[in-house]
């Protein structure tokens, strides 16, 4: 049976949505993160990173959300949550499926960075190190992610999903930055379309299902 290592409050509950989406059976493998937020070294266990998530099955292991949401779809979709090869909308469900990793999480992660720095900083460097934070979020990471946010906004006006009319994978994967962004990125000012897509993904009963088995989760929550 395929089993998620599942990391509380991580990446990894796309990885439960999905299978929830699917139908698929699952066994969970539960990590708690350490103070420091940091994922235990237990997982490394799996996956020399340790880091989630993570999925093993069939002898396989998988590790990085995109690579694990294809795994999953090819082996258990049976066609489902992916567009018809050789269409437009299979393009752009690759597209969206990379794109939400490779270039969305990257300003967001910066944001993150940004903020902690100065409150983490020992008290006498405290003034330099918010200084120059605050420098790298006006100049550099808020700009950049409002440049990503509006592209989001705009692609959401041509269809209601990522890819298309159909509610897909890449929905799943566009899922996290979304959620990121309006935890900490001003997504609900400004637009509506992101905001209306959180809101329909939010009332999927397969999210529902999948937040009661993967505990707390408190991005964009």
């Amino acid at each position: 049976m395929l089993t998620v290592h599942h990391l509380n409050n991580s990446r990894s509950q796309r990885v439960l949505w999905l299978l929830e989406e699917l139908g698929v059976p699952y066994e969970i493998v539960r990590y708690q993160r350490q103070p420091d937020m940091r994922a235990p070294k237990e997982l490394r266990a799996i996956h020399p990173l340790g880091k989630s998530p993570v999925v093993t099955d069939n002898g396989h292991t998988i590790a990085e959300s995109g690579a694990i949401l294809e795994y999953i779809i090819a082996t258990y979709g049976n066609g489902r949550l992916i567009p018809p090869a050789d269409t437009p909308e299979r393009l752009r469900y690759t597209y969206w499926l990379h794109y939400a990793e490779g270039s969305a999480m990257t300003p967001l992660l910066l944001k993150l960075l940004f903020t902690l720095m100065p409150k983490r900083a020992p008290a006498l460097l405290r003034p330099l190190v918010r200084k120059v934070s605050n420098t790298a979020l006006s100049t550099l990471v808020n700009p950049q992610l409002k440049q990503h946010m509006a592209y989001w906004e705009g692609e959401l006006g041509k269809s209601e999903w990522f890819a298309g009319s159909e509610f897909s994978g890449a929905d799943i994967q566009m899922s996290f930055p979304l959620e990121a962004a309006a935890a900490r990125g001003g997504l609900e000012d400004g637009h509506p379309k992101c905001v209306a897509f959180l809101e329909r993904i939010h009332a999927r009963p397969a999210y529902a299902r999948a937040l009661e088995k993967g505990g707390p989760y408190q991005v964009g929550r």
